[in-house]
């Protein structure tokens, strides 16, 4: 049967026609939900100019709210959250922005169930809004690859993140990805954790938070489709363009093996080209994923629809070792400015290795010698700040002196002071004195492993007792600099300084022994 669609909705890729059969179009209203139930009720208008998406096209709404997309037997529909405005939350504080239509159900055989038969389209798909207060400068929570094995490691998370976090000023989280370590039956307990925080989170997928039974990468995330909705999706918050990306792509090797590697594959590109058509050129566009933009392998479309734009960041996890990377012209990149890409803290840090500590939880200490914790990012018009937290530890804990315990006279030139920045970078600054009034020594940068870190791993895996961390990894935010000659027999204190790309100064200590 054809009928006749009176309603037109503009799309970013062009005009859907209008002379269509019913069968063939998913139709809905994006409306205000003024008393907050997620029901459109009688007096309840609809929002105009609001973005909606199967995955690939995105339509926006017209006067009256109502949009509509093509049909298919596997697809998601979710709204593009506008700035101003909000969608409900779970009651684990999960957006809810989308519905999943899956007649059939997801496919048999996986060890953790996908989505169950949703049966026939609804006549009509509605996605509530409402209104909200988003300030111009604000801060979001990050957390790289929280990672849990078991519910002992969700405890260890609750008590070494989640209780520090607890009444943040933050408006909202996002993990990047390895949300678990394989058992995806631990999310609900993990949503219900982290939720105590008490902000909206959303969720990156990763490549622990796959179905590994699949035999391609469309079936592989029917579990997080599940739990959290679309893989990839966008939306607005205050003046700040956020894209949340799946660059895990997953399949068979030529040998038969199931693996993944980091794309973003045809689809997706196809939809962020479409989606930041919508954003005006002089907006902050935030990118969050997985797998580094520096090992995905179709980085360079990436770079092609977003190189342009003055304002762009991007972060993501998977590695578990602290990063800042200024993608330029040496990686493909052609945008005027280098793109600042940050590979972020993770909350399991060396996968929850390493000694306990009084409360039991392992220090888990990630291979480039930083702590384990999460990032805060301060998002103020076009700028971005970034802080790194470690866990269970102060603000101001953010870098460690390592030198002797004692250094003969005679050897002072020959020995070199250590200094980690967890979150240094290229950009940072580091000096020493060795006392108050004396001469300020200026480190230099070097890509090497963390000494302090080798001695401790080295120590642990002697001990039978403890599941030592992993061996070390070269570190990106190491610097050194030689003992003065000249130094009188007895204690000297060391005193560090670093000064971040913010101008920010941060400090640091360790007392020396001269025999």
């Amino acid at each position: 049967m054809i009928i006749f669609i009176k309603k037109t909705v503009s799309a970013i890729c062009g005009f859907l026609p209008i002379f269509l059969s019913a069968e063939e179009f998913a139709t809905g209203f994006v409306f205000e939900d003024l008393n907050g139930n997620e029901v459109r009720d009688l007096g309840e208008k609809g929002i105009a100019g609001i973005g909606v998406s199967d995955g690939s096209n995105i339509v926006e709404t017209d006067t009256e709210g109502y949009w509509r997309l093509p049909v298919a037997e596997d697809v998601i529909y979710f709204v593009l959250k506008p700035g101003g405005w909000m969608v409900p939350l779970s009651k684990d504080l999960l957006p809810r922005f989308h519905y999943v239509h899956k007649p059939k159900g997801s496919p048999e055989g996986t060890k953790h169930a996908g989505v169950a038969p949703t049966g026939p389209l609804p006549k009509s798909i509605d996605f509530p809004l409402r209104k909200q207060e988003e300030p111009g400068k604000f801060s979001v929570v990050f957390f790289g690859d929280p990672q849990p094995r078991n519910q002992t490691e969700i405890d260890f998370i609750a008590h070494d993140v989640v209780e520090g976090l607890v009444g943040t000023k933050a408006k909202f989280g996002v993990t990047l990805g390895d949300i678990m370590f394989d058992d995806l039956s631990l999310f609900g307990s993990l949503n219900r954790t982290i939720a105590l925080v008490g902000i909206p989170w959303y969720n990156v997928i990763g490549n622990h938070d796959l179905n590994f039974e699949a035999d391609e990468d469309r079936f592989s995330d029917e579990t997080f489709e599940r739990v959290f909705g679309p893989p990839y999706y966008s939306f607005d918050f205050g003046k700040v363009h956020f894209l949340v990306l799946d660059n895990v792509e997953w399949g068979r090797r030529n040998d038969g093996k199931r693996h993944y590697v980091g794309n973003f594959g045809k689809r997706q590109l196809s939809f962020i080209k479409r989606d930041l058509a919508r954003v005006p050129e002089d907006r902050l566009v935030v990118l969050s994923m997985h797998i580094p933009l520096n090992i995905t392998k179709d980085n360079q479309s990436l770079f092609r629809l977003i190189e342009n734009r003055p304002y762009t960041i991007s972060l993501s996890g998977h590695t578990h070792w602290q990063a800042h990377h200024f993608i330029d012209k040496h990686a493909g990149w052609k945008g005027k400015e280098p793109h600042h890409h940050i590979v972020n803290v993770t909350v399991s840090g060396s996968w929850w290795r390493g000694a306990k500590d009084h409360r039991g939880i392992p220090h888990s200490t990630m291979r480039d010698g930083a702590p384990n914790g999460h990032s805060v990012l301060t998002f103020d018009g076009h700028k971005a700040t970034f802080d790194f937290q470690a866990a269970g530890k102060p603000a101001d804990f953010q870098l460690r002196v390592h030198a002797p315990e004692e250094v003969a006279q005679a050897e002072l030139a020959d020995t070199y002071v250590y200094v980690n920045v967890f979150a240094g970078s290229i950009k940072s600054k580091v000096r020493m004195r060795l006392s108050k009034g004396s001469k300020w020594i200026e480190l230099r940068r070097t890509p090497e492993k963390d000494p302090w870190y080798v001695a401790m791993q080295q120590l642990e895996s002697q001990n039978k007792q403890v599941q030592a961390v992993n061996g070390a990894t070269v570190s990106q935010h190491l610097w050194k600099g030689k003992l003065p000659e000249g130094l009188s027999t007895g204690q000297h204190l060391i005193e560090v300084v670093t000064t971040d790309m913010y101008g920010r100064e941060f400090k640091g200590t360790r007392v020396l022994r001269v025999k």
